[in-house]
């Protein structure tokens, strides 16, 4: 792709990269806001299909969801510029954080300001799955979709599934689900 699309595409990287305070799950709806809402690179439901898949393989979020939409809008220059410019911020906030840190870790203020992060975290959170509810709502009703969620939510929190296999079980129903058959000509009145 082109030189202003890479421009793009990194700065727009670079941008979730300095604002995704509290690792990857707190970066997706910021990812979510400049590729789907900002600049309009994925739809809602390739989106969805992205992360499910980032979540089911090994590694960072964080990485994996930069990589892979950075290659599918700029190829293999786009998945290294998009994986460079979030973790840039995170090398460099590390080395600088880690030596404020380390100097002034008796300081009750330093403690504070990790924790006024969070109440942002879980709305930003919270506001996005409220967005896959909905979709989930309209693709497959809504007795379809929260008896799923509760389901994923025992397997995952009561009996200690890791959320990759439950997305991975998911998709490999999904994948073996008979396609549904067209209406045929045959039954049409003539």
């Amino acid at each position: 792709m082109s030189g202003p699309i890479q421009g793009r595409l990194f700065f727009s990287f670079l941008r979730i990269g300095l604002l995704g305070f509290g690792g990857g799950p707190s970066m997706i709806p910021l990812v979510h806001q400049e590729v789907v809402k900002r600049h309009g690179w994925l739809e809602d439901e390739e989106f969805a299909d992205i992360l499910a898949i980032a979540n089911t393989l090994p590694g960072p979020i964080a990485t994996k969801m930069p990589g892979y939409i950075g290659y599918r809008i700029g190829g293999v220059a786009g998945c290294a510029n998009a994986v460079l410019a979030v973790i840039l911020p995170m090398i460099v906030a590390m080395i600088l954080m880690l030596g404020l840190f380390s100097h002034y870790r008796d300081v009750s203020w330093i403690h504070g300001m990790g924790q006024g992060v969070v109440p942002v975290v879980m709305v930003m959170m919270a506001q996005l799955a409220w967005d896959f509810l909905h979709k989930s709502r309209l693709a497959l009703g809504w007795t379809v979709s929260l008896g799923m969620a509760a389901i994923a939510g025992g397997l995952i929190y009561w009996l200690g599934i890791h959320p990759g296999w439950v997305i991975g079980a998911i998709l490999v129903t999904a994948l073996l689900q008979p396609a549904p058959k067209a209406k045929s000509a045959e039954g049409a009145a003539p």
